[in-house]
């Protein structure tokens, strides 16, 4: 959408919303798109697209016609949209449902979902003055979605579109061309399913978004009917859980300390004998995909050797790992910018759905400095100020001075004098509907939020407000964000409350190690159910982040924390903290794996092609790399420093040997 399309959508909408009576086509033509070209078709597709852009936006266009006339007639065809029925009711909320909407907000850290939630906050905020959120002590949870397939899936149910992807069958382990209408996309078991109804099966199936093994194809020119009611939820609560089954590897010794815990030693032969420096272990499993992405990042240190299916899922994992490490450097070219957290590309739709929240927004929060309400938005000081420019020019068609929005800014601080009837939000799109309240139930899974009152209160208000969007949140549903282990949480907790230091003794799986350290907890958060903690640690003297089922033993050592060490000012909290002396890493990602661009805070991209891309990353320890690349299994690949490519093709290539080469 061009700048100049952008504005006349601005101009047409404004018209539209502005006319008691409606305005002729003819009207229109002249007045806001000024066509004095006479050619009838060409501008009768631009007006019919206009529309449907409109209808995106959640402004819906009337048709009006005199009494006895019909439709067809563009002389006596007048069109309009409706001052009420487009808009978001108002929603008051006390602090305490601040509080948790805020946070449900923020569980989509990243993808699509998480720009809905953004903006769905936003027009709450722009009916009514924010009150003061005060985040509660351990509660910070995100949700990861499944890389790119989990955006296009989204994008194709909500748009009621059939999707296309290549799939790796769980039953006769070859891969498959499946074609789904997407009815439902939830968290079972740690993994993300799609419901739907598979066109080659005839009949509702799932997808575990884990075994697509390409891109997603939306079939944009198709559509189909969605099952009334649907609840993704309760789909997946009829799944059963896989099986307890049991796992033969060979580990070297001395190694991989994490994996001892949980194994057991092969007590005789009947399963053979380990080589020389290894030992042979039993470990219990479920999901052979999950276990061999683990034993795929151990290299040579770890071999399957049972079942048959567990060994095929690590070889082809390495294989395709060597396969991408090992294929020519792409060409690539970096924006000159240094790259903030959205992957997403702007789009001038994107601009004039933020002009569209803006105005409501100063509305009821007048004189705002022009960098808060940038950093409100997501956009820089110098993009808000280009929108605005634009919103200045905007007004009723051929109207006088006071006929435009009239929008200034003093000294930094903006204000807006004259709305032209936008100064109510636009009623919720079915993303950002789905975004809060999906949020919102899956913080029904924390006991000190649930308890409260304020979460489902705020439901059944979001509820009312979203409408008909609103019901079709069943069609999505995030995972259990409950801690495992609440022991160590309420410990940890108690520390913060406190102010109190904890002993730790705490494996680390990147050394591969377990060590004892002095910290001072910050705060606590986690990433779908790994619930982690921030500390300033003694030994490190530095921030660092420990997950909280690897710490071993905590208890307060009696020392009060120190009361000059702060909490990271990012929110959610930063899984790793950038330091002077890391090392800057090139990774080239698929389009699979572009979603670890932001896993890793990658502070530029340079998208390529084929839809992947190559991300500027900084590590503050690069030795687990190697580990890195294999686990992610043909993903993820090390470009830059050449050396660290190199290793982790050996790395890979010493565990291929370990299965045949």
């Amino acid at each position: 959408m061009s700048v100049s399309r952008t504005e006349r959508l601005l101009n047409l909408l404004i018209a539209l919303l502005n006319t008691k009576y409606g305005l002729r086509r003819a009207e229109l033509r002249a007045k806001v798109y000024h066509d004095t070209s006479g050619n009838d078709v060409a501008f009768g597709r631009m007006f019919e697209r206009d529309k449907n852009d409109l209808r995106q936006f959640g402004f819906d266009v009337e048709t009006v016609t005199d009494l006895g006339w019909s439709e067809d007639d563009p002389a006596t065809t007048r069109y309009r949209i409706g001052k009420e029925s487009n808009r978001l009711p108002d929603v008051q909320l006390s602090p305490g449902e601040w509080t948790v909407l805020f946070l449900a907000s923020q569980l989509w850290e990243r993808a699509a979902l998480g720009t809905a939630a953004a903006s769905a906050l936003r027009k709450l905020q722009a009916s009514g003055t924010v009150s003061d959120v005060e985040l509660p002590v351990g509660v910070q949870p995100r949700i990861r979605p499944a890389g790119q397939a989990f955006d296009d899936v989204v994008a194709a149910m909500h748009a009621q579109h059939p999707v296309s992807f290549p799939y790796l069958a769980g039953t006769t382990g070859k891969e498959e061309q499946r074609t789904v209408e997407p009815w439902g996309l939830g968290s079972r078991f740690g993994q993300w399913y799609l419901t739907g109804y598979d066109r080659s099966r005839k009949a509702p199936r799932h997808f575990r978004l884990s075994r697509f093994t390409g891109p997603v194809t939306v079939l944009e020119k198709e559509n189909y009917p969605a099952p009334p009611n649907f609840n993704v939820r309760a789909e997946l609560d009829r799944l059963p859980e896989l099986p307890l089954r049991t796992a033969v590897v060979d580990v070297r010794e001395g190694r991989l300390l994490g994996l001892r815990r949980r194994a057991t030693p092969v007590a005789d032969g009947s399963a053979g004998m380990p080589d020389a420096g290894y030992e042979r272990l039993q470990v219990n499993f479920r999901d052979a995909e999950v276990l061999a992405e683990e034993l795929a990042s151990y290299g040579p240190d770890a071999v399957a050797h049972a079942p048959g299916e567990l060994v095929a899922a690590v070889r082809h994992r390495l294989r395709n790992a060597a396969a991408f490490c090992a294929a020519p450097s792409p060409d690539y070219l970096f924006a000159d910018a240094p790259r903030g957290r959205a992957v997403r590309k702007r789009t001038s739709e994107d601009q004039l759905k933020r002009m569209l929240q803006l105005v409501p927004f100063l509305v009821h929060n007048q004189g705002l400095h022009i960098q808060d309400v940038a950093a409100r938005f997501g956009v820089t000081p110098a993009e808000l100020e280009s929108d605005l420019r634009i919103l200045i020019c905007s007004g009723l068609p051929e109207g006088y001075p006071d006929d435009l929005l009239d929008i200034h800014w003093e000294e930094g601080h903006v204000y807006i004098t004259q709305d032209l009837d936008l100064k109510r939000p636009v009623r919720f799109t079915v993303d950002e509907a789905c975004a809060l309240l999906t949020g919102l139930e899956t913080l029904n899974g924390l006991p000190e939020l649930a308890e409260g009152g304020a979460l489902e209160s705020v439901t059944l208000k979001l509820m009312a407000a979203a409408g008909e969007e609103g019901l079709r949140a069943g069609s999505l549903a995030g995972p259990e964000v409950g801690p495992s282990d609440s022991a160590v949480l309420d410990v940890v907790r108690g520390a913060i409350r406190e102010r109190s230091q904890l002993r730790l003794v705490y494996f680390s799986a990147q050394r591969d190690q377990v060590s004892e350290r002095d910290v001072d907890p910050l705060r606590l958060y986690s990433l779908d159910n790994t619930w982690y903690f921030e500390a300033y640690c003694h030994s490190a003297q530095g921030l660092r982040n420990f997950r909280l089922d690897r710490v071993q033993e905590v208890h307060p050592n009696g020392n009060p924390a120190s009361t000059q060490v702060r909490a990271g000012e990012s929110f959610p909290a930063k899984l790793f903290t950038p330091n002077d002396d890391d090392t800057t890493v090139l990774v080239q990602l698929t389009r699979q794996g572009a979603g670890l661009a932001d896993d890793y805070y990658a502070e530029r991209v340079a998208p390529l092609p084929d839809g992947g891309l190559v991300a500027e990353i900084r590590f503050g320890s690069t030795a687990w790399l190697p580990m890195f690349v294999a686990q992610h299994g043909g993903a993820a690949r090390i470009l830059e420093p050449a050396e660290l490519g190199a290793a982790a093709l050996d790395w890979i290539e010493a565990a291929l040997a370990g299965y045949g080469g």
